[in-house]
């Protein structure tokens, strides 16, 4: 099973920018479906944004054309780029890997307000 580590959330303006970096060990990362999802307060966890080993992508349509997801299996991470963030991105945004069995980061929390 992979072990997931998040880090980088923070607090950040409407509109500003923060990216999000995971990292995996304890398996074979490359053989994992990684996506970031996030769950605001009262509402269930959904899929932001998941990439495959071979790069494909898939986003929330409410992310599109803001934030981008990332792989490099060579080091093990994922990350999630935001941008033009308003404050409906505010959650705690979790890592998970899914292959023969599914692991979640701890989750990081991200705050849009001014």
């Amino acid at each position: 099973q992979v072990q997931l580590v998040e880090s980088g959330g923070g607090l950040v303006q409407p509109g500003g920018s923060l990216s999000l970096s995971c990292a995996a060990s304890g398996s074979i990362f490359m053989l994992y479906y990684m996506g970031w999802y996030r769950q605001a307060p009262g509402k269930q966890r959904e899929l932001v944004a998941g990439i495959s080993n071979g790069g494909r992508t898939t986003y929330a349509d409410s992310v599109k054309g803001r934030f981008t997801i990332f792989r490099d299996n060579a080091k093990g991470t994922v990350l999630l780029q935001m941008s033009s963030l308003k404050p409906e991105d505010t959650a705690v945004y979790y890592c998970n890997a899914r292959g023969a069995t599914t692991s979640w980061g701890q989750g990081t929390q991200v705050t849009v307000s001014s």
